[in-house]
């Protein structure tokens, strides 16, 4: 080295100084990429996005040739740095003060500020590395093999198999959630609480959205025609259950669509007549989740589906409609907003609530968070804690929630006031 001038020295430092911020960058920015972004790149024909997606497929090799070269240059810039030394400071400096410089300098110049832009800048700093990058791991394939397989094995026998493993993970539910949560404007509200309710329908049953057995309109058929045929003309439904004496004894469902064709005819109107108009029922288990009974109502193509439980006794009825609302918000309909609300605000953030409406949804409307995983009502909640229907109109505290109950029947409660102590 001594026959090499001065200048050619100083020149090859700040050249090795450069390629070790270039080593640098490249790791941070390769490893920084959003993989969902890249491959979204990729599939639409990024040249530097399908260079990054393949180098990235066996992330050992990326590090290997990444490391190699880095620890390369700056054992030679190390050796430069000291030659210099040498001939301008004597050899006690080079001994006790260029360690301490050179440490700094490759610290801001080869590390915290090329990996610092590469992490706020990754797919700018990537995709043109992945130029140099990949040439380069053919170039230092032997060594990168080399390396890898001692690497690799000592891996191994950590209980990591690096060759089956790459950098692109799979996404939890519930980490996806996160990923919507924070798109922000890249989203509309609208289309992000869209998807996020989609994202929920799998935590969620049959038995969070049906209508309960005690209010399922439905035609019985041991029922005067007169009685039926006045229902039939006053119901705002499409569809309607039909049964005899009992809703558990179901015998299908009638179209509304159906009838209008049935009263065109000049058949007289009766029990009987009226049967051949009817659809087979649909059966489905409580415990159905809501994501899987979307799907069964597409293969079957049906609309209305009877709930049953464990023992086959019917619970309630679903509708197509029903999950809809699931995922893009209510239907407001004029008969629905005729109807009198099920919460509504009173005096100092008390809110009177109907006993029967779903726990899922007071929850919703109000970011509450009372228990899901038992009784599916505001009646059933009450009734669980209390043990028993109460005799008067009492109130009680059930964790952050203060209740006063109303409103009573003889077998349930009809309205309670609820208040949350926490936002007091």
């Amino acid at each position: 080295m001594d026959s090499i001038s001065t200048e050619l020295l100083a020149v090859s430092l700040v050249s090795l100084i450069f390629f070790s911020a270039f080593f640098s960058s490249s790791e941070t920015g390769m490893l920084s990429l959003n993989r969902y972004k890249l491959r979204h790149l990729a599939n639409n024909n990024h040249s530097g996005a399908r260079r990054a997606e393949h180098l990235l497929k066996r992330p050992d090799r990326l590090l290997s040739v990444i490391l190699i070269g880095n620890n390369l240059v700056n054992v030679l810039a190390t050796l430069i740095a000291g030659e210099l030394t040498t001939r301008y400071f004597g050899e006690w400096v080079e001994l006790y003060v260029l360690p301490i410089v050179l440490t700094i300098v490759f610290l801001i110049f080869a590390e915290v500020t090329p990996k610092t832009l590469a992490a706020y800048f990754p797919e700018k700093i990537a995709f043109p590395a992945s130029l140099i990058l990949k040439p380069l791991l053919v170039v230092l394939h032997p060594f990168v093999s080399t390396i890898n397989m001692v690497a690799n094995g000592l891996a191994h026998l950590l209980g990591v198999d690096a060759q089956k493993h790459s950098l692109t993970e799979n996404l939890h539910p519930d980490e996806l959630r996160t990923v919507v949560d924070e798109a922000g404007e890249l989203i509309p509200d609208h289309h992000q609480g869209m998807l996020l309710n989609v994202l929920d329908l799998e935590k969620s049953s049959v038995e969070d959205i049906m209508v309960p057995r005690n209010e399922v309109i439905g035609i019985d058929l041991d029922e005067p025609i007169e009685d039926i045929l006045e229902l039939l003309y006053n119901t705002e439904y499409s569809r309607l259950p039909v049964f005899e004496k009992d809703i558990n004894n179901v015998v299908g469902e009638l179209h509304m669509r159906k009838l209008s064709r049935f009263l065109k005819s000049e058949e007289e109107f009766n029990h009987s007549t009226l049967r051949k108009y009817i659809d087979t029922p649909y059966f489905v288990p409580e415990s159905t989740p809501l994501s899987t009974q979307l799907i069964n109502f597409q293969k079957t193509k049906r609309r209305l589906a009877m709930v049953v439980d464990e023992y086959g006794e019917v619970q309630g009825i679903a509708t197509l409609v029903d999950l809809l609302e699931e995922i893009v918000g209510d239907f407001v309909t004029d008969s629905a907003e005729e109807e009198e609300e099920e919460i509504t605000q009173t005096q100092n953030n008390w809110y009177s609530i109907d006993a029967s409406t779903s726990v899922r949804d007071i929850n919703k409307q109000l970011g509450w968070d009372l228990p899901t995983d038992g009784p599916k009502t505001l009646n059933g909640i009450i009734l669980e804690y209390l043990e028993s229907i109460p005799d008067a109109l009492v109130s009680f505290e059930i964790g952050d929630y203060r209740f006063e109950i109303e409103e009573l029947a003889d077998t349930r409660v009809e309205k309670a006031r609820v208040f949350e102590k926490k936002h007091a």
